[in-house]
C-alpha cells in the first residue's frame, strides 16, 4: 500500500495525443467550486444571473495569462535559453500574484463597464477567490512543487499528515515543508472568516480588503520557507508584493473609513 501512495503521478490521464495534468484538473476545480459559490451570493446581492459568467469570461483567460506571464518573467534567465517552454503552462509555473493582478484590473474595468460597484463586486467574490487558491494549491501538490526548505521526516509525522502527503513531499530523497499545504489551510481560516464578516455586515469593501490583508500577511511568512520564490536580486517578490497588499489593504480601510461618505455596508443594495 505504501508503494502505491509514494507514486503520484502527475498525470491523471491520457487520451491518445492529449496528456491530462492533474493540476489542471484541479484548478479547473477550484474555478468551478469558486463559481457557485460566488453565484448564489450574486444573486442573493442583486446581481444579474448571467453576471458573474460575463465577468468569468474575461477574467479567467486573463489571469492565467498573467500568472504565466509574472512567473516567465522573474525565471528569465531559464525560459530566455529554453522559450519553447514558455507555453508550456502544463507543467506548472504559474504565480497566483500575477493571477490576482490581472483579476483585480479586469474586475475593475469590468464594473466600470457595466456601472456596478467593483467594491461591491469584490466583497460578494472575495470568498470565492480564496476558495480557488485552497483547491488550487494542492495542483501544487500534484506536481510536487511550492514545497518549503528540507525537514525530517519525524517533523512531518509530528503535524499528524497522512501519508501519502508526507511521501509526496519527499523530493529526491529529502522531505520538505509542505508549504502547500500551510497555505491552503491558512486560506481555509481566511474563508471561514469572511464568510463570519458578511454576517456582521461590514463597510463595502472591507471584506474584499480584509482577504488581501489575510492573504498578504500569511504569504509573507510562508514564503519565507519556500525554496522556489521568484527572486530580485536576494528579495523574494512574493514577500515584497504581500507587503504592498498588506500595507494598501490597511491604509485603504483607514482612509475609506475617514473620508468616504455616506457609509454604505455589505449588505445595502
Amino acid at each position: 500500500m505504501d508503494s502505491i501512495l509514494m507514486a503520484i503521478d502527475p498525470v491523471a490521464l491520457k487520451l491518445g495525443p492529449i496528456t491530462v495534468r492533474w493540476y489542471g484538473i484541479i484548478i479547473a476545480c477550484g474555478i468551478i467550486i469558486a463559481y457557485f459559490i460566488g453565484q448564489r451570493e450574486m444573486v442573493k446581492r442583486g446581481f444579474g444571473e448571467d453576471l458573474l459568467k460575463d465577468l468569468l469570461i474575461w477574467a479567467v483567460p486573463i489571469s492565467i495569462l498573467c500568472a504565466r506571464i509574472y512567473y516567465v518573467t522573474f525565471e528569465w534567465p531559464y525560459y530566455a535559453a529554453h522559450p519553447g517552454e514558455i507555453i508550456q503552462i502544463w507543467h506548472g509555473g504559474i504565480a497566483i500574484h500575477g493571477a490576482l493582478i490581472g483579476a483585480f484590473v479586469t474586475a475593475i474595468i469590468f464594473a466600470k463597464k457595466r456601472g456596478i460597484s467593483f467594491w461591491k463586486l469584490a466583497d460578494v467574490l472575495a470568498p470565492s477567490i480564496i476558495i480557488g487558491q485552497i483547491v488550487g494549491r494542492w495542483g501544487n501538490f500534484m506536481n510536487q512543487e511550492a514545497y518549503g526548505s528540507i525537514v525530517e521526516r519525524s517533523f512531518l509525522e509530528s503535524l499528524h499528515l497522512p501519508n501519502w502527503i508526507i511521501e509526496q513531499m519527499n523530493v529526491q530523497g529529502f522531505y520538505h515543508h509542505p508549504t502547500f499545504l500551510y497555505e491552503s489551510f491558512w486560506n481555509l481560516v481566511g474563508l471561514l472568516i469572511l464568510l463570519l464578516l458578511r454576517k456582521i455586515n461590514l463597510r463595502r469593501g472591507e471584506i474584499f480588503l480584509t482577504y488581501i490583508i489575510w492573504y498578504s500577511f500569511g504569504r509573507f511568512f510562508i514564503e519565507g520557507l519556500r525554496t522556489d520564490s521568484l527572486l530580485i536580486g536576494n528579495l523574494r517578490m512574493a514577500q515584497i508584493v504581500s507587503l504592498v497588499g498588506l500595507v494598501v489593504g490597511v491604509a485603504l480601510i483607514i482612509y475609506r473609513r475617514l473620508k468616504i461618505k455616506p457609509i454604505v455596508h455589505y449588505k445595502d443594495e
